[in-house]
């Protein structure tokens, strides 16, 4: 190796500065919010760079998505960063919220006042105008007396002092006062316009704030702080409205990836128990010693499935995914039978069978007959009441799984029941969707049934059940 080569490797790579190493941050920050970009996909993200307009953002922020992200649960994520790591405008450190002594918006006009400007602004449109509002309601309304708040806390004083819900009603009472007469389809069309300018609106701000907190603090700081996890990491127990929408739509391609991928691991699994006359008979050519031994094929079975779900209070959102994504996987059971309960239990299978499992969850809430008494949760009744209606039906080809947190509001455990069904089936699971260290807190009596069944499960959010699932099937 000559000197020249030596001293090369010595220095190791050159720096990268500018544009490039922004790149390089964006792909990184990108990777600890949990987005799979890996490093082919960062060095396609330097090479799409030299065939852009770096002047235009859209095309710049569309050729980086292609490169780097390929689910469409990242591209909340994506975005997200890439405002903040590509802004429209850079932020001045002075132009940033900040702790002050006197009223918020202290020395600049009445906050009615533009407010009265913004709902104007806002019935004509335009997104540079918006722009500059939300620029001016951070700067009115966007700082915390007495400390230096989160990002998410500027957010909150902002919205607080600019009330979205009551901007929108006033956007539309004006609307219906410059029309002589209006139809329910017109009020319609303008509801829907208007919600997309506040969206817009809503969206400045945030960039703004997110913006300004990083032009003070640093990008990668703020960027690790404000980044939410992908949808299918998200807590069950923490899902908002949209949250659970992107989810739904998650769990059909999630289904079909899965059951690609058992349908190979059951083609490609390993042999089953050795073949003793077909070894012996080919050890013949080596002078009977068995070099080659031959086992019998594996006869992969679909297990029966039975799936016990606590449908009351927090973890209805828990159990309602997780009858969603087992349902859509059905072909993978070779019978799949549902039962919830709340104080008690009933089996509500047959609204699978016809209906879409979103259209059958929600019939599943009228229809079925889960409470009892009061209405609060019962796992020892409704354990006992499964053991006494449906526990023939167990076999050892069975898989029992049982959904829930476990807190029985003190009441009887009859844990003695998941004693007998890990006799019959050929296993037992439970899926606790609280985290671990809260378990046995509290009226939770985790313990007393993690002891009769086979494995208790932190499942907390849909990549774990993902990754369940597919160890069962």
């Amino acid at each position: 190796m000559s000197d020249q080569l030596s001293q090369v490797l010595a220095e190791g790579p050159p720096p990268v500065h500018g544009f490039l190493q922004r790149v390089l941050d964006f792909v990184a920050a990108l990777r600890r919010a949990g987005v799979s970009a890996t490093q082919s996909e960062a060095i396609d993200a330097v090479r799409t760079i030299r065939h852009l307009d770096l002047l235009d953002r859209e095309q710049l922020r569309e050729a980086l998505a292609a490169t780097c992200i390929t689910t469409q649960t990242h591209r909340r994520a994506f975005d997200d960063l890439f405002e903040l790591y590509f802004p429209a405008r850079e932020a001045d450190i002075d132009d940033t919220p900040s702790v002050t002594d006197g009223p918020e918006g202290q020395g600049q006009s009445d906050p009615d006042e533009y407010l009265r400007d913004l709902i104007d602004q806002l019935m004509e449109g335009g997104d540079e105008s918006i722009r500059q509002y939300a620029r001016e309601a951070v700067d009115r309304f966007g700082r915390v007396e007495g400390r230096d708040g989160g990002v998410s806390y500027f957010q909150y004083k902002v919205f607080r002092a600019v009330d979205l819900a009551q901007i929108l009603r006033d956007l539309l009472s004006r609307r219906v006062e410059d029309e002589d007469q209006t139809t329910p389809l017109q009020e319609r069309l303008w509801r829907d316009e208007f919600e997309a300018r506040l969206r817009t609106f809503q969206q400045e701000v945030e960039s703004e704030i997110r913006r300004r907190a990083a032009a003070q603090r640093g990008v990668d700081q703020v960027a690790d702080r404000m980044t939410r996890p992908p949808v299918e990491e998200l807590d069950f127990f923490h899902l908002s409205a949209e949250d659970q929408a992107q989810l739904r739509s998650q769990v059909r391609p999630l289904a079909r990836k899965l059951a690609t991928r058992v349908a190979v691991k059951r083609r490609h699994g390993k042999d089953g128990r050795l073949d003793v006359r077909k070894t012996v008979r080919r050890s013949l050519s080596t002078g009977g010693v068995p070099f080659e031994p031959t086992f019998k094929p594996r006869r992969p079975h679909k297990p029966e499935l039975f799936v016990i779900c606590d449908v009351s209070g927090s973890v209805a959102s828990f159990a309602r995914f997780t009858l969603m994504l087992v349902h859509t996987l059905q072909e993978q059971f070779s019978k799949v039978r549902s039962f919830a309960f709340i104080d008690t239990l009933d089996e509500v299978t047959s609204l699978f069978d016809q209906s879409d499992a979103t259209e059958a969850i929600k019939r599943m809430m009228v229809e079925a007959e889960l409470v009892w008494l009061d209405g609060h949760s019962d796992y020892g009744h409704s354990l006992e009441k499964f053991h006494a209606d449906h526990a023939r039906d167990v076999t050892p080809r069975s898989t029992v799984i049982i959904l829930g947190d476990a807190r029985n509001n003190y009441r009887q455990a009859n844990a003695w029941v998941l004693q007998d069904l890990a006799k019959r089936a050929r296993h037992v699971y439970w899926l606790n969707p609280e985290p671990i260290q809260f378990w046995d807190t509290g009226d939770s009596i985790a313990a007393s049934y993690a002891r009769y069944v086979e494995d208790m499960v932190e499942v907390r959010n849909l990549k774990q059940l993902a990754r369940f699932v597919e160890r069962i099937a």
